[in-house]
């Protein structure tokens, strides 16, 4: 078996009004939040889904799927922390994860240090384990047009 795996996480949520916006477990201010089963942490579900791809584990869904209602408003870093817990079993351990969120507004800038410091904690590793970076799109597709938010997330890990 190869000592070192990548994987890529990719997720999307709807904009809607009357729901908190979390990314990266921070309550941001903003006047909509995403719409998903659990807390719609679109940020934290691409760094999972990209996490469990590198160990072929599948994907949230499998592991975390909509239709439980144990899921339902579920916080998105106790489900990262699951998976931290899922790699090492299988003897997995992770060596960075780089993410993307692309969202046209609220500016993201003043979060990601706290969005840093959440991920690495869930998932057991330093925060200079875990890069958070944020893009608009010009005011060009979906996110552009405000309608809803997107993450891209790679990651790396190695046999233990």
């Amino acid at each position: 078996m190869t000592p070192l795996r990548i994987g890529h996480g990719y997720d999307v949520h709807r904009l809607v009004d009357g729901r908190p916006l979390i990314l990266g477990g921070v309550n941001i201010p903003f006047t909509q939040g995403l719409l998903g089963h659990s807390d719609a942490d679109v940020l934290t579900h691409a760094v999972m889904d990209a996490l469990l791809g590198a160990a072929a584990l599948g994907d949230i869904g499998r592991h975390f799927p909509d239709s439980d209602v144990a899921y339902a408003g579920a916080d998105s870093l106790k489900l990262a922390e699951h998976v931290a817990s899922l790699l090492c079993r299988h003897g997995y351990a992770i060596v960075n994860v780089d993410a993307t969120l692309i969202a046209q507004r609220p500016k993201i800038a003043p979060y990601i240090e706290q969005m840093r410091q959440n991920l690495a904690h869930a998932l057991g590793v330093k925060i200079g384990q875990i890069n958070v970076k944020a893009t608009t799109e010009e005011h060009l597709g979906f996110t552009g047009e405000g309608l809803g938010m997107a993450a891209h997330a790679v990651c790396l890990i190695e046999k233990i």
